[in-house]
């Protein structure tokens, strides 16, 4: 019998928590002002802004801490580390900013029939000011990522992407404001970032949830993969086979393979391994392998 184990664990590098650190600290900032003025002139698409921007202050703290939690070092008894509080990060943060899209399109809803005077230019300047530190934080963070499938990172920069967009939006609605006078613009603009926060953290949420299930990673067929291993000299049969994700990025696989009594179980399992590793790129593997059991030959029966 051969076991094959292989791992590859890394936590978050420290660069990747650094630019957490510098967005959350700017957006905190901002989201006050925001929220101050927004109250001063009564505009409910710059509170909208501002509560959205909070959720994501929020989710940047979460986002900082569970960054922290996954770069502890795995044990005995937590074998892969910690590396899925990111994933819990990332779920909790997309619902949260679900929420928040519900209660800012309700209240949009409600203002719609009676709009209130607001004044253009307050909304503008605060907008024109979002747009600066949220597409800062966005590219900080987008940078500190790199090719890495960290779907923590990923959902802090969806929603800094989203809060620049938003902020666009409140611009356009100070620009439309002091231009024409339509106090319309706000609250339509308000049901706008709504749809916006919504659809952005459809995909985080969706990958969240799969790696939660343990479902096999997007891109990779588990019926290719048993082909595959099937295919392999000296294989009689792959069976048992299970593909999943620690994180996105980091698959797993476990399976049991028979082959034949006479082949190398050892060198059958490196080959094995090779495949899984070329043409899937799945490094983490647990492989058993074990050789199908010789037949015994009947002895002949002595003619009489």
């Amino acid at each position: 019998m051969g076991h094959g184990h292989e791992h590859a664990h890394g936590g978050t590098p420290k660069a990747s928590r650094t630019a957490l650190q510098v967005a959350l600290v700017a957006n905190a900032a901002y989201t006050a002002l925001q929220a101050v003025v927004g109250f001063a002139v009564g505009s409910v698409a710059l509170l909208a802004d501002a509560g959205h921007n909070l959720s994501d202050v929020l989710a940047l703290a979460v986002a900082l801490g569970a960054a922290a939690l996954a770069a502890r070092p795995a044990t005995p008894r937590h074998s892969f580390g910690f590396r899925r509080a990111e994933v819990l990060a990332a779920l909790a943060n997309a619902l949260s900013i679900v929420a928040v899209a519900a209660i800012v399109a309700v209240e949009a809803i409600r203002r719609l029939d009676d709009p209130p005077e607001v004044p253009g230019a307050p909304l503008a300047l605060v907008a024109l000011g979002g747009i600066v530190v949220n597409l800062g934080s966005a590219v900080l963070i987008h940078r500190a990522q790199g090719g890495h499938g960290d779907l923590n990172l990923r959902a802090s920069f969806l929603h800094l992407a989203g809060d620049a967009a938003a902020s666009l939006g409140v611009l356009v609605g100070g620009v439309l404001v002091i231009a024409f006078g339509w106090d319309l613009a706000d609250p339509l603009i308000a049901l706008g970032i709504a749809a916006l926060i919504a659809l952005s953290t459809w995909g985080v949420l969706r990958d969240a949830v799969l790696v939660l299930l343990e479902s096999a990673p997007r891109g990779i067929d588990p019926e290719q993969v048993g082909a595959a291993l099937a295919e392999c000299e000296g294989v009689v049969d792959v069976h048992d086979l299970h593909v999943w994700e620690i994180t996105p990025g980091f698959p797993a696989l476990a399976a049991h393979v028979i082959v034949e009594a006479d082949s190398d179980a050892r060198q059958v399992r490196r080959e094995l391994q090779r495949i899984l590793d070329v043409r899937f790129q799945i490094l983490h593997t647990t492989l058993q392998v074990e050789n199908q059991p010789r037949r015994r030959l009947m002895p002949e029966r002595p003619h009489r």
